[in-house]
């Protein structure tokens, strides 16, 4: 991996040093003209510079001598960003400013209003589309995902190439709409919510935080799983709340190490939104993106009364997913992300344990199952999915030759790429084609999954406690649908007690039988579920 970085650095120099100018004029994208009066945009602080946006609206040209007529004034602007700041088209934060350099909220290509932005500059990803497609991908399930718009930027004269302008993940009622949480909050229900933490390296918008006492699985070294504060951040948070939200996240991990880690009641639903688990896996997996779970991860809290669990989201930083990496996860079409831990134990960054051991759950898996089957009938069909990368790239027919023009990247290997095109229009055959792949390993692997424990027998997780005197209590997982039924029988295969069988769905039961009018002695607990039969032996005392 170090040795493909280097080269990609030397590549990266070379390629800057060839570049041919750009004489940009006008285009069908809006157009981002930035001022700086000369100073150099750096990675913190933000500088004060001008922001003219030419929008004339759809179908309509916009060309750089026109009036800005979707937004002029002043920003405050800075490089953002972690390992894709060695590449030299960079990418950029930006707030917007009055004129007393405070942030204020605007509208920007009709995007709902906020005061913080980001310009995203595709530059290893010769697609250019790679991010948008997946909050694409991800909004269309319900979920908020970054709003995301094309444009092309020109700095101090300069052209800079296409780049998206996308929403930042936020607390607002537009992006990540959760409760607000001030300084003087410290009790009651407001102190449950709303929070955003992160996984993520803490270079580049990194915080503080703090680690999980659960080691990663297959984990090769010392890593552990490091939570930050997004909201409120490191600087704003108070310990009260630090303390409720690090509690909560613990409690969520604990609750998966317990036996019956799937009791509806008791074990990580009472914790979890399921269905916000469940899609951010989908998302992730279908665009095989190797951070998934590990970086650019989020997850938000709301207040008690508003639906308080955790939800996984927003999705964020999909630059190396779609078959754009060559290492570890790698970028062909097979192979699920959530077993990095597997495929890479020495990595720095490795996922939670919390996705290995909700994946042992049955109904989760056989959710995960029919919620898969259902997008790829409708949203997640290959038709739709290919319409949807034929509606960027044809918006992008145009600005993708300027782009190219400026970064000759086609043809030539940038860091990490899997594969390397040498024009445009075969990235994006190339790309249909993952997906097709794609789509097809996981409609197998997906059901494979769900048959996995379609085929195992029903068997007693615990039965306790044992020697018993009062209540004896049965907890069981339920691997197939059907009549379930349980009986008592004493070493002469006397019937001592028995349930009425009863149609049962797969998952997590737990029964509780007065003993007490039991005689001393051995007894057998026999679970029939369909034509699987199991037992285990208890003593009465």
């Amino acid at each position: 991996m170090k040795k493909w970085f280097l080269v990609s650095v030397f590549i990266v120099l070379i390629v800057n040093i060839y570049k041919a100018q750009v004489n940009f004029t006008e285009s069908n994208l809006p157009i981002f003209i930035i001022e700086t009066g000369n100073k150099t945009i750096v990675d913190e602080p933000k500088i004060v510079a001008q922001l003219k946006i030419i929008d004339n609206g759809s179908g309509k040209r916009n060309r750089i001598t026109d009036l800005p007529t979707g937004y002029a004034g002043k920003i405050g602007i800075e490089i953002r960003g972690s390992s894709s700041q060695m590449f030299p088209k960079k990418q950029y934060g930006f707030e917007i400013y009055n004129d007393a350099e405070e942030g204020i909220n605007v509208s920007l290509l009709g995007l709902p209003k906020e005061e913080d932005w980001i310009l995203n500059a595709p530059y290893t990803d010769k697609s250019l589309i790679r991010n948008a497609l997946a909050y694409k991908w991800g909004s269309t399930l319900g979920n908020y995902a970054p709003r995301t718009k094309f444009c092309e930027v020109v700095i101090n004269g300069a052209y800079k190439g296409v780049f998206s302008l996308i929403e930042k993940i936020k607390r607002d009622n537009n992006r990540v709409n959760i409760s607000k949480l001030d300084a003087t909050t410290t009790t009651g229900n407001a102190l449950t919510g709303g929070y955003i933490i992160k996984i993520d390296k803490q270079t580049g918008s990194g915080g503080t935080g703090w680690h999980s006492p659960y080691f990663p699985i297959n984990r090769k070294g010392a890593q552990t799983i490091f939570y930050q504060y997004e909201y409120p951040d490191s600087d704003d948070i108070n310990a009260k709340q630090k303390e409720y939200i690090q509690g909560y996240v613990t409690d969520f991990e604990k609750s998966l190490l317990q036996s019956n880690f799937n009791d509806p009641l008791k074990g990580f639903r009472k914790y979890i939104d399921e269905n916000a688990f469940i899609d951010y896996l989908i998302v992730n997996e279908l665009t095989k993106n190797p951070d998934a779970y590990r970086l650019s991860t989020f997850l938000y809290k709301k207040r008690d009364d508003l639906g308080g669990k955790l939800f996984m989201g927003p999705i964020w930083d999909f630059d190396l997913a779609l078959g754009n990496v060559n290492f570890c996860a790698n970028g062909n079409p097979e192979g699920f992300v959530f077993e990095y831990n597997s495929i890479c134990p020495e990595d720095y960054w490795l996922i939670p344990f919390w996705w290995k051991r909700m994946l042992e759950d049955p109904l989760f898996v056989q959710r995960l199952n029919d919620r898969w089957k259902a997008l790829r009938k409708t949203v997640y069909s290959n038709e739709k999915l290919w319409s949807d990368i034929d509606s960027m790239t044809n918006l992008l027919s145009e600005s993708q030759a300027r782009n190219f023009k400026e970064w000759p990247v086609l043809g030539s290997y940038i860091w990490p790429n899997f594969y390397v095109s040498k024009t445009y229009n075969e990235e994006i055959v190339w790309l249909k084609n993952w997906v097709k792949l794609r789509t097809a390993w996981l409609d197998n692997q997906f059901q494979s999954k769900f048959e996995e424990f379609k085929v195992r027998e029903s068997g007693i997780n615990n039965v306790y406690p044992n020697p018993v005197s009062d209540f004896l209590t049965i907890q069981t997982t339920i691997y197939k649908p059907g009549p379930f039924q349980f009986k008592i029988v004493d070493q002469q295969g006397r019937l001592c007690y028995t349930n009425n069988s009863v149609e049962t769905n797969i998952g997590y039961l737990e029964k509780k039988i007065d003993m007490t009018n039991f005689g001393t002695g051995i007894y057998y607990l026999i679970i029939e579920n369909g034509q699987n039969v199991s037992t285990s032996t208890f003593v009465k005392q």
